[in-house]
């Protein structure tokens, strides 16, 4: 073989490791991950909200979740949240989990397996300086992993998760109609892991109401099938149980803390 020959080869060889792992974003491929895929507990649902904390938005989703009386995982742009501390820390205090969504919503493919690391790794520690607990979880955006995207998450201790069902509220045109019927096509049911985002720092602007406007309606089909909402956490289970042994409920520091005052 030429060294040219060589070369070509080893470069295409590298790019389809860096790249390989994005395949899971594809939903057919998704499916036959159940883990990655947000396949949880058969009588739990997970709601999760992409790409804050945003001040305009965010405090909208935390009076809703509130109201409501249920929680939430928030998966957070650390740049985001390095804007607002005091929304990232009044997520954690309300109840919610949080976990890491990147600094910036670039995907993984146009990153170094360095600049992802570093990027994840700043934004662990914000979450953990800001609210005194460690993320576990971690989704990559677009849902795009990569090599490295991989790579990173196991040296800092998070396992990347994606999604079963999402209501694509980030499309133009997009309302709390069309955000339901897609949620409903997916899937919400037992086990279900959904996707909405609570700001549109990355999407068409003011789309994220069309996600809020969806929440009661969501709640109401999972209580309508005796479901109930959990973190991520309780949900997929973090950490494993043995069989037979009864669930715990979830992790220490996440019970809700949901007060009449903060239902109004």
């Amino acid at each position: 073989m030429s060294r040219r020959l060589l070369a070509v080869s080893v470069s295409a060889a590298a790019v389809v490791l860096h790249a390989g792992p994005a395949v899971t974003a594809l939903p057919p491929v998704r499916r036959h991950l159940p883990a990655l895929n947000g396949a949880g507990r058969p009588g739990t649902v997970a709601l999760t909200l992409d790409d804050g904390p945003d001040p305009r938005s965010t405090p909208h989703f935390l009076r809703s979740l509130a109201r409501l009386g249920i929680p939430a995982t928030f998966f957070v742009l650390g740049g985001m949240a390095a804007r607002s501390p005091g929304l990232l820390r009044r997520i954690h205090e309300e109840g919610h989990e949080i976990g890491v969504h990147g600094w910036t919503h670039r995907s993984h493919l146009r990153m170094s397996p360095g600049r992802v690391h570093g990027e994840l790794a700043r934004t662990a520690e914000l979450i953990l300086g800001a609210c005194g607990a460690p993320p576990r979880w971690f989704r990559p955006p677009y849902g795009v992993l990569s090599a490295g995207s991989l790579v990173a998450a196991a040296r800092l201790g998070l396992r990347p998760v994606l999604w079963s069902a999402w209501g694509r509220d980030w499309e133009a045109g997009a309302t709390t109609a069309t955000v339901l019927a897609h949620l409903r096509a997916g899937g919400i049911r037992g086990g279900a892991t959904l996707l909405l985002h609570d700001s549109d720092c990355a999407a068409v602007p003011g789309s994220w109401g069309s996600a809020l406007g969806a929440l009661t309606s969501i709640v109401g089909d999972g209580e309508r099938q005796g479901l109930r909402f959990a973190r991520m956490s309780d949900h997929l289970r973090w950490g494993e149980r043995r069989p037979g042994v009864p669930d715990a409920g979830p992790p220490p520091g996440t019970a809700a803390k949901v007060t009449s005052a903060d239902r109004g």
